[in-house]
């Protein structure tokens, strides 16, 4: 029998006995729902906020509303709602008892009839993010108000009101759909990095630290398989479960994004092409050997099964991490970037999912560097179980 023949047997064997723990693999599998299911609830909720608070009249405290009747009209003309200001507006907004006021002051009427700029206050509180969008409402109300009645004073004045554009500017808004709606998508990175660490770790510790917890790692090792043999069948047994795990996760997007009527909440249809699926897929591969070694590397120093898993729950986050940065930091997948295992692969993720053109060459470095660094993991695995201190690892407590 020789080595991949004997590596085939240890596969098999690990396989075999993961595939028996129903427990766990259910367990990852619901983990792998984890993403799809918090997009799906931020589309449902926060679309479904946005989109109401776009469509019900803005409640507007108005304090002097007898000192601009034109106003006021045009106010309820916009879907505003229009009531009284509380007698101290300003204390009102700063307690938060009320979002945002607008106080018309009794020199309104007479600036305004003299044709001169009058005066009204919009009071707001700016460390109270939650009312951007009625102040942005309002605000935009009013200035929309203040341009009418320019237009009109210079028409009354036989003033062409295009003078006063000495720039004409034409917006064309080149996003797609998925672009536009990035903000539930840009988590898929990070929830996918999650997957690839989680869907393989039940394998890669109950074939280490499980092994030793329960007395079995040494009568394998004196078998005549070779040490680093082990290493490779062991590590390979978690690649089938980690592959499961993301495959799971990425139909479950598919199907959130054909069949959930997402126009509902957000206002528009996001679509996901399978042929970007597919590539995000391929993408995710070699991190999974990456992912496998280095968990094999922790949880050789780990005594039992409990304790594996406690420092194991903890690793995915700090290759996943940086995924959340792409939310609100516009990195560009440049080829430096593509040398960073797991970040390139989370650029490449943006990428694919906004739909945009993504560079062969990027994709081919960032797979190498990652191929790379595995291969240097696996090469410290092989080293630490070459010792005869990993049948003796002794426990922190």
């Amino acid at each position: 029998m020789n080595s991949w023949e004997r590596i085939g047997v240890i596969f098999r064997k690990e396989t075999v006995d993961n595939w028996r723990d129903r427990r766990s693999l259910f367990s990852t599998l619901a983990y792998a729902l984890i993403g799809p299911g918090m997009i799906l609830l931020m589309i449902v909720i926060l679309g479904g906020i946005f989109r109401t608070e776009a469509e019900k009249p803005l409640e507007l405290p108005v304090a002097g509303q007898e000192n601009a009747p034109n106003l006021i009209a045009f106010l309820k003309q916009n879907n505003v709602a229009v009531v009284d200001a509380p007698a101290d507006p300003q204390a009102a907004v700063r307690n938060g008892d009320i979002v945002l006021a607008l106080v018309i002051p009794a020199e309104y009427g007479e600036a305004f009839t003299m044709g001169q700029p009058a005066s009204v206050q919009l009071l707001v509180d700016s460390s109270r993010t939650s009312a951007s969008p009625d102040v942005s409402r309002a605000r935009q109300l009013l200035q929309a108000y203040s341009g009418q009645i320019g237009t009109l004073r210079l028409l009354a004045r036989g003033v062409n009101p295009n003078v006063i554009n000495a720039v004409s500017l034409e917006e064309v808004d080149v996003s797609t759909p998925q672009s536009q709606a990035f903000i539930f998508l840009n988590m898929l990175p990070y929830f996918l990095i999650m997957t690839v660490f989680l869907g393989g770790m039940a394998a890669i510790i109950d074939a280490t630290a499980g092994e030793r917890e329960r007395g079995s790692l040494e009568p394998l090792l004196i078998n005549p398989a070779a040490r680093w043999e082990f290493v490779i069948g062991k590590l390979l047994a978690s690649v089938p479960f980690a592959v499961v795990t993301i495959l799971f996760t990425l139909v479950a997007f598919g199907l959130i994004f054909t069949f959930v009527p997402t126009e509902k909440f957000i206002g528009m249809r996001l679509t996901v092409d399978v042929v970007a699926l597919g590539w995000v897929f391929l993408i995710c591969l070699p991190m999974i050997l990456l992912a496998s070694a280095t968990q094999m590397i922790v949880a050789t120093f780990a005594h039992s099964f409990k304790e594996a898993q406690t420092y194991l729950g903890w690793l995915p986050l700090i290759p996943a991490l940086p995924g959340l940065a792409l939310a609100f930091l516009p990195v560009k997948s440049d080829l430096w970037t593509m040398l960073i295992p797991t970040f390139g692969q989370q650029l490449l993720i943006n990428q694919l999912i906004r739909g945009e053109v993504v560079n062969p060459t990027n994709i081919v470095v960032s797979t190498v560097m990652t191929l790379a660094l595995s291969a240097i993991l696996i090469y410290i695995a092989i080293r630490l179980y070459n010792r005869e201190q990993i049948l003796f690892v002794k426990s922190s407590g």
